[in-house]
């Protein structure tokens, strides 16, 4: 399978590039042929993760979709469930219908809402580490997905993505992630100046995803290992995949996008200032990233309280550069000597809603977007960078993908149990799994 050459194409073309092995089940019923760019069934949505992140992609659903409306949810917590469903009922009158039945909590809550028959699309928005084997199993339940960056945060979730994705074009149900960049028109805009030849051949890049400080919350009274790392899952590796997967894949994933694939190889540093004592995140790492064509990306994520940041990215070619900011910065190429030869503006609100709107418009038109590859692509390529820092060696694509043993999954999770005692990487000591 060749890696190093996918693409994500524009919102005016999605629907005649997306390959789907069927029509879609939606809740039973199948929409086929003609009849399917007409459809305009109801589409029913669960939600599995009702935080913040939860909460804000399903209202971006709710707000841009018509004729969707969310009819279950699962949590850790019952608390966290009913607050979704209040917040978003008064919000969205007549979208949201979740019974008291349909409130699900505990690890195994994602399970009922996979269960569920009246559950037709489900949103999953919780810590990444859970996200592969979550997909995989809405996939085989024959729901419609959509999956919230990163979707794995190590070579066996990566695996596993690999193979729901190939799962879903068979089944023919949808997988959508939360990479908004590939659908905000400063984003998609750019891209194709590059690929028509504005800038040149690319000859480099350089992308930064620095911030200041990151959330921590402290240990309660009475809870167990299992408890309290989920509970503080961001600084917990096998929840989070640390900040280079967890927060600036958003950034890698532009560059694979830019590149037209995952790269060849990583090397890089990092370390620790800042974090806690008992968090295993480091707050700093630059990566040196090859691409295929000997094209070399530098790339540095950092949250450090008090720095200055950075989030943006730029493609130096032979004939000009582009500059691709991130959130709502907008996108500018301009010529070698630096006068600006061509701008777009974009919003990244309208890309949070788009994907969501894409998503259910590809549904009903029986062509779904199946789409997890390229952002397992991306994810893992955040892996890459973290495991050649981390252990302080050159790591190749070839091996993280196809040799590489990491599983960071807990063989038996129980919400009750020991977790090992919280270690961080040290380069030279940390060892190439």
């Amino acid at each position: 399978m060749n890696t190093h050459h996918d693409s994500q194409p524009g919102r005016r073309t999605f629907l005649k590039t997306t390959a789907a092995a069927s029509a879609p089940l939606l809740a039973g019923r199948v929409v086929r042929g003609q009849e399917a760019a007409q459809d305009t069934s109801e589409v029913r949505i669960g939600i599995v993760g009702a935080g913040g992140r939860g909460t804000g992609a399903l209202n971006d659903s709710l707000t841009i979709n018509d004729n969707v409306k969310v009819v279950a949810v699962a949590d850790l917590t019952e608390q966290k469930g009913q607050r979704l469903r209040d917040i978003l009922g008064r919000k969205h009158e007549g979208k949201v219908a979740i019974d008291d039945t349909a409130i699900h909590t505990g690890l195994d809550g994602y399970q009922k809402v996979l269960e569920d028959p009246n559950v037709d699309l489900v949103i999953f928005a919780t810590p990444p580490g859970f996200r592969p084997r979550h997909i995989a199993e809405a996939v085989e339940a024959g729901k419609h997905v959509f999956a919230e960056k990163p979707t794995c945060v190590d070579p066996a979730g990566y695996r596993i993505c690999l193979a729901a994705h190939e799962e879903a074009e068979k089944r023919g149900t949808a997988i959508v992630t939360g990479t908004q960049y590939r659908r905000q028109i400063n984003y998609i805009e750019a891209v194709k100046q590059i690929r028509d030849g504005a800038i040149g051949d690319i000859i480099s890049a350089t992308s930064r995803y620095c911030s200041t400080g990151i959330w921590f919350k402290n240990r309660q009274e009475d809870m167990s290992d299992t408890e309290y790392q989920i509970f503080n899952w961001m600084h917990y590796v096998w929840l989070s995949g640390d900040q280079i997967a967890e927060q600036a894949v958003h950034n890698i994933d532009a560059m694979n996008w830019v590149m037209g694939g995952a790269p060849e190889s990583a090397y890089g540093s990092g370390g620790r200032f800042t974090r806690p004592e008992t968090s295993e995140m480091w707050d700093s790492m630059s990566i040196d990233y090859v691409y295929p064509g000997n094209r070399t990306l530098s790339f540095m994520c950092r949250q450090i309280p008090g720095s200055t940041g950075d989030n943006s990215n730029t493609i130096y070619g032979t004939e000009g550069i582009a500059h691709i900011g991130a959130m709502s910065q907008g996108s500018k190429i301009t010529d070698r000597d630096g006068k600006e030869i061509w701008p777009k503006k974009g919003r990244i609100s309208d890309a949070y809603k788009q994907e969501h709107k894409d998503l259910v418009d590809s549904i009903r038109a029986g062509q779904p977007i199946v789409e997890l590859k390229q952002t397992a692509d991306s994810s893992l390529t955040a892996v890459l960078g973290r495991v050649a820092a981390y252990t302080g060696r050159r790591v190749t694509w070839e091996f993280l993908t196809e040799q590489s043993q990491l599983d960071l999954y807990p063989e038996a999770l129980d919400w009750t149990a020991p977790r090992p005692e919280s270690q961080h990487a040290v380069p030279g000591q940390t060892k190439l799994v």
